[in-house]
């Protein structure tokens, strides 16, 4: 075998070991290096992060004070817009009314003041009915329509006759295509306009003298809730007065309160429409005079009826400062109160009787 002499392998070992302390120098250098720079990051990184946080403080601090200046331009943006606006609601609501004036007889000044006296004229028919004249019309005929569902019209010459014993046999019948519903019906200008009965709120035109349907038409929003709660059966309340046709009628999404609505008793077309203040609640029945609504109200079993309630659609009433008007000497209800312009008189239909009212009326105020 051949053996290397021992002082080779001596050198041998120290060269190697000399070498690894040689690496292990460098790598002490190294990491030193390594560390040192490591340090420097970590000083850098904190510099880094402190400027960051300045910049954001200063960001944030901008920030506040763009959304202030932002909110301060928007707050004078809102307050002149909102100015146009009312300005502009003013303007459109004044021109409205110049309409409505236009439309409606600014002439009719006049307003209710009392009711003077009752004549119960005949007691004749069911609890419930209406009865009236024409007033568009120069002849005194008596109209009577009896019953809340009915489809026969009574038509006769005069007051005296219909006030006879057997005054049914001298009545002129008129037969109706259909039913009508309630007693809101109202006969304007020779036609009678009412609610065809299983209808919601179908409104038919007829022509007494000829016996035909001349027109008809949907009044929105009506029908689903009773004109007067104490007059369920009416659901829309049709009214002359010195400007024509009106319907009057009570809608759910208002509470209840009464919505009035102007009719073109020509074209049977929607004119204007209120929403009212005067609720349904423990009203009876109402009427048109002048442009104003009048509501009556009484109580449930019956009692004095009264008018507390006026709305006027030109606001030429103050109808805050007009006091409750009481029916006289009457105990009881009313299914129906018509007003008359011609005469200036309500036909009321109260428990079966047939009653004149007679009015008395000052200037608006």
């Amino acid at each position: 075998m051949y053996f290397l002499p021992v002082f080779y392998l001596k050198k041998r070992l120290e060269k190697c070991n000399q070498d690894i302390l040689d690496y292990v120098e460098e790598f002490r250098d190294f990491s030193k290096m390594v560390l040192s720079r490591l340090a420097g990051l970590n000083n850098y990184k904190a510099e880094v992060k402190s400027e960051v946080e300045n910049l954001l403080t200063r960001i944030e601090r901008a920030q506040r004070d763009i959304d202030y200046f932002r909110s301060v331009t928007d707050a004078n943006t809102c307050i002149e817009v909102h100015e146009d606006l009312v300005k502009q609601q003013l303007f459109e609501e004044a021109e409205e009314k110049k309409k409505l004036k236009l439309m409606l007889n600014a002439s009719c000044d006049h307003m209710l003041a009392g009711i003077k006296s009752l004549k119960v004229v005949k007691k004749t028919g069911d609890k419930h009915g209406s009865w009236m004249k024409d007033p568009g019309k120069k002849h005194t005929k008596i109209y009577l329509l009896n019953g809340s569902v009915n489809n026969v019209i009574l038509e006769f010459a005069n007051i005296m006759t219909f006030m006879e014993n057997n005054h049914t046999l001298k009545a002129r019948r008129v037969t109706l295509p259909f039913p009508w519903e309630g007693t809101g019906h109202i006969i304007y200008q020779g036609f009678l306009f009412y609610h065809r009965y299983g209808s919601l709120n179908e409104i038919i035109k007829f022509n007494i003298q000829k016996r035909n349907i001349m027109d008809q038409m949907l009044l929105p929003g009506a029908g689903r809730i009773p004109a007067y709660q104490l007059s369920p059966s009416t659901k829309i309340d049709l009214a002359v007065d010195e400007q024509g046709l009106w319907a009057i009628h009570a809608e759910p999404e208002t509470g209840g309160n009464i919505v009035i609505t102007k009719i073109n008793h020509i074209t049977m077309a929607v004119e204007h429409t209120w929403d009212t203040s005067c609720n349904s609640k423990d009203a009876e029945a109402a009427f048109m005079a002048c442009n104003t609504l009048y509501v009556v109200y009484n109580f449930p079993g019956g009692g004095t009826s009264r008018i507390q309630c006026v709305y006027d659609v030109l606001d030429a009433v103050n109808t805050y400062e007009i006091p409750a008007l009481h029916f006289p000497k009457r105990q009881g209800s009313h299914s129906t109160i018509h007003y008359n312009p011609k005469e200036k008189q309500l036909f009321a239909w109260g428990d079966g009787s047939q009653i004149i009212y007679k009015l008395h009326t000052k200037q608006k105020v």
